[in-house]
């Protein structure tokens, strides 16, 4: 009985054009973005940024790319969002924020001119080693998301 349950919602599912989100596909979306060059980004940060997006976007030439992805890495900025009486933060935000543009290899043409902006929060601790890893982790963490972002749009906008 529960085979036959599984079997039909599975035929239920795959019926209405349902698809995994994060399920493999060979659709000319998914082909374009490995066609992007991301651009070597500045600092320790940008470094990790530019590796988030390769792992995204795939690892292609510059020369060989449809795209060129050039991202501007701001520093992090930390926002102290709990105060004691002391006047001591107990914790904090991270905002990392990121220009980019996408453009036409060949051409020269730009396709996307942005500015995304992504935070994390975390608590801040007296210990200088444990602030400092929180701090870190924070900061990628902000990192992924926005390189998530930066993703989500690319793809919206080659996919029209």
């Amino acid at each position: 009985m529960k085979k036959l349950f599984t079997i039909a919602l599975t035929l239920t599912l795959f019926s209405c054009g349902f698809s995994p989100m994060h399920a493999p596909r060979n659709d000319a979306t998914t082909s374009t973005t490995r066609e992007i060059f991301v651009a070597p980004i500045s600092g320790t940060n940008g470094v990790d940024m530019r590796n988030s997006l390769r792992a995204r976007f795939g690892f292609t030439d510059g020369v060989a790319a449809r795209y060129t992805l050039t991202v501007d890495l701001k520093n992090p900025e930390t926002i102290f969002k709990a105060l004691q009486k002391t006047g001591d933060a107990t914790w904090q935000e991270v905002r990392v924020t990121a220009n980019y543009t996408l453009t036409e290899t060949s051409t020269g043409t730009v396709l996307i001119s942005a500015t995304d902006t992504a935070s994390e929060s975390y608590t801040f601790v007296r210990d200088l080693v444990a602030a400092q890893a929180s701090h870190n982790n924070a900061v990628q963490s902000a990192i992924r998301i926005l390189s998530e972002k930066i993703e989500t749009r690319i793809v919206a906008k080659l996919a029209k």
